[in-house]
């Protein structure tokens, strides 16, 4: 009986995957406990644009990382912020405090978690940063910090 499992099951394959097992581990296995479904012409369809509309949502993603990652390497985000008299500043520029001056500054919309900063920013000056979008794609950022006015 061919089968299009539903979830991963162990030792007989991956979810999506089109299977041919025998009826009684189908019947009272796989299709009992919800694990598939039986491959008829409707479902394999139904399969194909499930994968084609995942692969579709996969090339927006990764075109939409690249154009925010061109516009935004080798920018400079300035954050100004108070300090005592030796310069160090009252707490630290965090990787939220940068996701809010990208999107402040530049319009770009960045996940606090895709940011990575070179050290920690406890004082004034400029700091690396590095934006890694997803599929391997990143941008470099320059942090400057500023006394404030």
């Amino acid at each position: 009986m061919k089968v299009i499992l539903i979830k991963d099951v162990k030792g007989s394959g991956k979810a999506g995957d089109v299977l041919n097992v025998a009826d009684g581990y189908a019947r009272n296995y796989l299709l009992a406990r919800g694990f598939a479904i039986e491959a008829t012409a409707k479902n394999v369809n139904d399969l194909a644009g499930k994968k084609a509309s995942e692969q579709h949502k996969l090339e927006v993603a990764k075109a939409d990382a690249e154009a925010a990652a061109k516009k935004l390497n080798g920018k400079t985000v300035v954050y100004k912020a108070k300090a005592g008299a030796n310069g160090k500043l009252f707490g630290s520029v965090t990787a939220q405090t940068v996701s809010d001056m990208i999107s402040a500054q530049y319009g770009e919309s960045v996940d606090k978690k895709k940011i990575s900063l070179s050290s920690d920013i406890k004082a004034y000056g400029d700091y690396k940063a590095e934006l890694k979008f997803t599929q391997g794609i990143t941008a470099s950022i320059t942090v400057k910090v500023e006394p404030e006015d």
